[in-house]
């Protein structure tokens, strides 16, 4: 029966596609983030949802869809640098096999994210790709909160909607996620057009962003807990009564306490002491190896280069308490552990160029949003609060994203080059409407001599 659902599901976004192409954009987001082939048991796991998707979405905007105020920006070609420069690497990959495995999703990441801007040329295009965007992470965020509520959770235990462990449904990633789409949340539900602002509106949005801070706790990940962080400070910057609020903030913390699972409170105490945490420790070790290994190799080692490291390293073990401790070291000897961090991920794999083009797309975002946050800010008596806020929101997305990555390996994941593929939509037409309001420098000058001349 849910097979049957999900096909009829898909089929009539497909067919209503032949009247409005740019569902089609919207269907291959919800299949590449929901990934509802998965959700299936019977026919619909051998079906090809995302290539056709991906597929309809791109010949949909090359053959029915209007071209007008389409803009190719900087990010969409820093996009393109990357892809062919991943390209070249995983040509000399030297884990051809598995290297070739992780391009078969990476490329489609990046060249979807790279295509997307130029369909979203219009406000009500970049909210409704952003509603189905945040709906989709949600539809997991709901499914893995209900289950925490009711007990279902713990490090490695969480089932979100499929039972795999990769991809947004890994514990650490879909925590990362889940943290850095609430700021996208908040700004639907205060400036959304499609589901105007009304209190079951909110009701909804609040009940999701309740669910989206559920899933570090389901899912005991570490990471989660500081993106939670990161957001509180965040959202000082955004509310009037930082004082009340982060007052509020840490009463509802404390009083949250009492009712967290005893397993994920002695998860998170080993935050501060990584230096018995076996785990962390590998994770120190791994990112030494890759910085020397990319002392050796430049250009890098190509995709899943992490399966080659090997390093033996020691770890404190303390035993017994105050004056009666006793600190004895133990030898671990590891190899072909993961990177566990977004920027060594991309410097082990891509060398120092790949990381420069990864970081300037980073960076390029930051900027491009703080930008629109200065020229639309409360002083202008122009601006466009929407898009303000949206920029807002969507730079706090990045920056919860890029702290998350500091600890996860997610930095060719689909949902990263959507928000940054979502700026490089705004930016561009943030850049188009003001065109229309301030004269180029050039043009200011040719009216002043034109005044002038016929004064």
């Amino acid at each position: 029966m849910r097979d049957i659902v999900l096909f009829i599901f898909i089929a009539l976004v497909l067919a209503m596609g032949f009247k409005r192409p740019f569902l089609w954009v919207l269907l291959y987001i919800y299949v590449d983030i929901v990934s509802p082939q998965m959700i299936g048991w019977g026919f619909i796991r051998s079906l090809q949802l995302s290539l056709v998707a991906f597929v309809a979405a791109f010949v949909g905007y090359v053959v029915l869809d209007t071209k007008e105020n389409s803009r190719f920006t900087i990010t969409q070609a820093l996009m393109v640098a990357l892809l062919a420069w991943c390209g070249y690497t995983t040509l000399g990959a030297v884990f051809q096999e598995f290297a070739w495995q992780k391009w078969d999703w990476v490329w489609k990441s990046i060249f979807f994210a790279a295509f997307l801007p130029l369909t979203l040329r219009t406000r009500l295009r970049l909210e409704a790709a952003l509603v189905v965007f945040v709906l989709s992470i949600g539809a997991n965020a709901i499914s893995g909160g209900l289950k925490t509520v009711l007990g279902g959770g713990g490090y490695g235990q969480l089932v979100l909607l499929v039972n795999v462990d990769a991809g947004l449904y890994e514990g650490s990633i879909m925590s990362t996620a889940a943290i850095a789409s609430i700021p996208l949340i908040l700004f639907l539900a205060r400036r959304g057009s499609i589901f105007p602002p009304h209190w079951t509106v909110w009701v909804f949005s609040a009940a999701l962003i309740f669910a989206c801070m559920l899933i570090p706790i389901g899912t005991g990940a570490r990471t989660g807990l500081i993106c939670i962080a990161v957001f509180g400070v965040l959202l000082m910057r955004q509310v009037k009564y930082r004082f009340l609020i982060a007052g509020l903030g840490a009463v509802a913390v404390v009083a949250a306490t009492p009712f967290l699972p005893q397993e994920y409170k002695e998860r998170m105490e080993t935050i501060t002491g990584f230096r018995s945490d076996e785990s962390a420790s590998t994770r120190i070790e791994v990112w030494k190896w890759t910085y020397h290994y990319v002392l050796a190799n430049p250009t890098g080692g190509g995709f899943d280069a992490y399966r080659g490291n090997s390093f033996t390293y020691e770890i404190p073990d303390v035993e017994g308490e105050g004056n009666n401790r006793r600190v004895t070291y133990r030898e671990i000897t590891d190899q072909a552990r993961a990177y566990h961090s977004s920027y060594f991920e991309v410097l082990g794999e891509q060398g120092w160029l790949g990381l420069f083009l990864w970081l300037s797309l980073q960076g390029l975002g930051l900027y491009q949003m703080e930008r629109i946050r200065w020229r639309e800010g409360k002083k202008r008596p122009d601006r466009d609060i929407f898009m303000f806020d949206l920029a807002t929101a969507l730079q706090h997305a990045q920056i919860i994203f890029l702290v998350g990555a500091l600890f996860v390996g997610i930095a060719f994941q689909s949902f990263v080059f959507i928000l940054l593929a979502f700026q490089a939509a705004l930016w561009s037409q943030w850049r188009q409407k003001r065109r229309g309001f301030e004269p180029s420098p050039v043009a200011a000058k040719l009216a002043a001599t034109r005044r002038a001349a016929t004064a």
